[in-house]
């Protein structure tokens, strides 16, 4: 496990001199986050170069390239950040040491947050839930004890297996809420984009029982959308920050090929990206902080025409909007 500085390589693609005005790309303006002060509210990328958790899941391995492969298909997104970008380099796991790996991700996720920056995560295996959750939780209850931190998990997978025998990147949730409850805090998950066959009934019930929320795939249309904000708004009423985690298994197998899970009848890229934005949008609305972000699964072994990645890269670029820009004033309202 190591925790490497960025690799600045991986950033390069066209350069528009010919144009006027800003024609800059993400490669020519996100820069290795320095060890001193940077500016508050500025966006921070930091990979999860892990997979073991997938491999302990009996999944298909290569996601811990993931970092990389995002952030090589993001480098010749346009940029439209009115903020600095910083690549904070990657927590690296090429042993079977994941909870070492975790704890790392923790660690550095709080750190980004103390120093005032947005993170956006790169996975990894879905493993990389329990770290973000635990480096948000360090952070917030630092300061406030009885914040209510909420997820939103969009994903095929309930990912609440027992973890009793080895946690995995399927039992990452499972454990938050273990966690919650030996610490007195209430658990607080919502996951959409849910696949009905892909989650037994144990795992439904054992939902059931922890009061989780969820909505399944087939209800995820576009035509769900107002409904979708609705049962957003009912949830974020009862939060102070969120913490969202996006699994690419959530979206269609012609979308994400590069998953360790494909999903046949998974959300489109277009809804699934509207959904993301309703999230964003209505908790900015609701004065509930998106504290951190983080995107997983991407396996460019099994990623045809690096359809996965672009994905990937697309939503980290619209996320980073979302968190950077000003509150429309029909959300302000």
């Amino acid at each position: 496990m190591t925790d490497n500085p960025a690799d600045m390589t991986v950033w390069a693609g066209r350069v528009d001199s010919e144009e006027t005005g800003v024609s800059t790309r993400w490669h020519q303006e996100i820069s290795p986050l320095p060890a001193d002060g940077v500016e508050s509210g500025s966006i921070a990328i930091l990979g999860f170069a892990c997979d073991e958790g997938v491999r302990r899941n009996k999944g298909r391995q290569g996601a811990k390239e993931g970092p990389a492969a995002i952030r090589r298909a993001l480098s010749n997104a346009a940029w439209h950040l009115p903020v600095k970008a910083w690549d904070a380099g990657d927590i690296r796991c090429d042993d079977a040491s994941m909870e070492v790996a975790q704890n790392q991700l923790a660690d550095k996720i709080t750190f980004l947050l103390d120093n005032g920056l947005k993170p956006v995560v790169l996975g990894g295996g879905h493993e990389i839930a329990l770290g973000s959750y635990q480096g948000v939780a360090q952070h917030i209850y630092a300061k406030e004890k009885s914040a209510r931190i909420g997820i939103v998990n969009l994903d095929a997978h309930l990912d609440l297996r027992n973890p009793d025998i080895q946690p995995s990147s399927g039992t990452p949730f499972r454990q938050i809420a273990q966690w919650c409850h030996a610490k007195s805090k209430a658990f607080h998950y919502y996951c959409i984009g849910v696949n009905e066959t892909a989650n037994t009934q144990a795992l439904f019930e054992f939902a059931r029982e922890q009061g989780v929320k969820w909505r399944l795939d087939r209800d995820c249309k576009a035509t769900d959308l107002e409904a979708i904000r609705q049962d957003m708004k009912d949830y974020l009423a009862e939060l102070d920050y969120l913490y969202l985690t996006i699994c690419l298994d959530a979206f269609s197998v012609a979308v994400a090929p590069g998953v360790s899970a494909p999903s046949v009848m998974g959300l489109d890229a277009v809804t699934g990206c509207e959904i993301i934005r309703l999230i964003l949008q209505d908790a900015a609305a609701a004065h509930v902080p998106v504290v951190l972000t983080d995107i997983a699964e991407c396996n460019p072994l099994l990623d045809d025409d690096d359809r996965t990645a672009r994905l990937a890269a697309r939503l980290v670029a619209e996320i980073s909007q979302e968190l950077t820009q000003e509150l429309p004033q029909e959300l302000a309202r």
